[in-house]
C-alpha cells in the first residue's frame, strides 16, 4: 500500500469514527449507565468495566486528524458527537443522583475530584497509544488497555452525581479532571499522528488549532501542580508517620523505655493540625500501671531526638488479663539445649484420659459428655 493509499484508508477510519451514529449512542448509554451504578456502589470493578465499553475516544483521535488536516468540517462533527455523549451521561447522571438519594459518596467519586499533574502525564500517554493504535492495526490489542488508563465517562458520571446533592466545588474538581484527560489525549494524538504520518508532520506547526490545543493542554499545569504538590505532601507526611510508627514499635520494646515482654503496640496516629503535632500510640499490656509517665517521656525525647521537629506522645493502655496455669521450669541443661536448638523432636502425646464415671443418678459436669451404657443393657 503506498502512502497516499494508506493515508486515504486513515481518512475513512477518522471519519467513521466521528460520526454520531447508533453504536455511538448505544456505548455511550451503556457505558454511562455502568459508570453510574458502579459509582454509587463503590465498585472499582464496574467502573472498569464503564471504562471498556465507552466510545468517547474515537471522536477525540477523529479530531487529532482533523485539526492536523486542517478539515474542520471533521473536527466539528467530532467535537459534536462528543458533546453529545458528554451531555447525556452528565444529564443521567445527575437524574440517577436525585433519585437515588445517596447521602454520601465513596472513594470512586472522591478520588476523581482532586486531578494532578499526574493525571496529565497518564493522559498524554494513553491519547498517544490509543491513536498509535489506529494508524497501526496491529497494536489495535491495546485500545482496551488506553480505555482504562484514561477515562472520561466516569470524571463526567461523578460531575452529574455530585451536582444533584449540590456539592459544587468537588464537581469543578471532577470537571477538571475530565478536562486533563480529554486534552491530554487530543495532545497526545496529535503528537504522535505528527510523528508517524510525514504528510502531517509538516502541517503540525503551521496548525493554529493544534497548537491551541497544546496551549491549553499547558495551561492545566497550573491548576495541576497546586493539586501535585498537595499529593506530594501528603506523601512526606505518610512517610514520615510510617518512620514514626517504626520508632515507636521499636523502642517501645528497648529495656531503657520498656513497657514490658508482654506489651504490643497496636496502633499509631498522628494530629498534624496541632503544634506540636500529637503522636497517639495504643499499647495492649498485661500490667495496667505501665507505662508510667517517665517512660513515656523517655520515649518521647528519644523519638524527637530522631526527627527534625518536636513531638507530643500519648499513649493509651489497653489492660489485658493473662491466664494460665503455673508450671515448673525446665532443668537448666534442658534450656541450654533449647537455646542451641539441640533439643529432639517432641513425642507424639498421649491421648487425653476419660472422664471419670458419675455416680448413678448425678448429672455429669457442664461440657463433659455422660459415659456411654454398657453393651447389652
Amino acid at each position: 500500500m503506498t502512502a497516499s493509499d494508506h493515508l486515504t484508508a486513515l481518512r475513512a477510519d477518522f471519519e467513521q469514527d466521528a460520526r454520531l451514529n447508533e453504536v455511538f449512542l448505544v456505548l455511550s448509554l451503556g457505558a454511562s449507565l455502568i459508570a453510574i451504578l458502579g459509582l454509587l456502589a463503590n465498585s472499582t470493578a464496574v467502573v472498569i468495566g464503564a471504562m471498556v465499553v465507552a466510545p468517547w475516544i474515537s471522536p477525540l483521535r477523529s479530531m487529532a486528524f482533523g485539526i492536523l488536516e486542517g478539515r474542520f468540517a471533521l473536527v466539528g462533527q467530532a467535537l459534536g458527537t462528543l458533546a453529545t455523549g458528554v451531555v447525556s451521561t452528565t444529564a443521567i447522571a445527575a437524574l440517577l443522583g436525585s433519585f437515588s438519594g445517596f447521602p454520601s459518596f465513596g472513594s470512586e467519586v472522591l478520588s476523581r475530584t482532586a486531578p494532578n499533574l499526574l493525571d496529565l502525564g497518564i493522559a498524554l500517554v494513553a491519547g498517544g497509544i490509543a491513536t498509535y493504535a489506529r494508524v497501526r492495526s496491529d497494536a489495535v490489542s491495546s485500545i482496551a488497555g488506553t480505555a482504562i488508563a484514561v477515562a472520561l465517562v466516569p470524571p463526567m458520571c461523578v460531575v452529574g452525581l455530585l451536582l444533584s446533592a449540590g456539592l459544587w466545588e468537588p464537581a469543578l474538581g471532577a470537571a477538571l479532571l475530565f478536562a486533563t484527560n480529554l486534552l491530554g489525549i487530543l495532545s497526545g494524538g496529535l503528537v504522535v499522528l505528527a510523528i508517524l504520518e510525514p504528510s502531517l508532520r509538516f502541517r503540525f506547526w503551521r496548525s493554529r488549532v493544534g497548537l491551541v490545543s497544546l496551549l491549553l493542554t499547558a495551561l492545566l499545569l497550573i491548576p495541576l501542580s497546586s493539586s501535585f504538590l498537595r499529593l506530594l505532601d501528603q506523601a512526606r507526611r505518610d512517610a514520615a508517620l510510617q518512620l514514626v510508627e517504626r520508632a515507636i514499635a521499636t523502642n517501645l520494646k528497648r529495656e531503657t523505655v520498656s513497657l514490658g515482654r508482654d506489651a504490643d503496640v497496636v496502633g499509631v496516629s498522628i494530629d498534624w493540625t496541632q503544634n506540636p503535632p500529637l503522636i497517639r500510640a495504643s499499647a495492649r499490656v498485661t500490667n495496667p500501671q505501665l507505662p508510667t509517665p517517665k517512660q513515656v517521656a523517655a520515649l518521647q525525647d528519644y523519638i524527637n531526638s530522631k526527627q527534625p521537629i518536636n513531638f507530643r506522645l500519648v499513649v493509651q493502655r489497653l489492660s489485658t488479663d493473662v491466664v494460665g496455669p503455673e508450671t515448673d521450669p525446665n532443668p537448666p541443661q534442658v534450656q541450654e539445649q533449647l537455646r542451641k536448638g539441640r533439643l529432639n523432636p517432641i513425642p507424639e502425646l498421649p491421648p487425653l484420659p476419660e472422664p471419670a464415671a458419675q455416680p448413678s443418678g448425678e448429672p455429669a459436669p457442664e461440657g463433659e459428655a455422660k459415659p456411654a451404657a454398657p453393651a447389652g443393657t
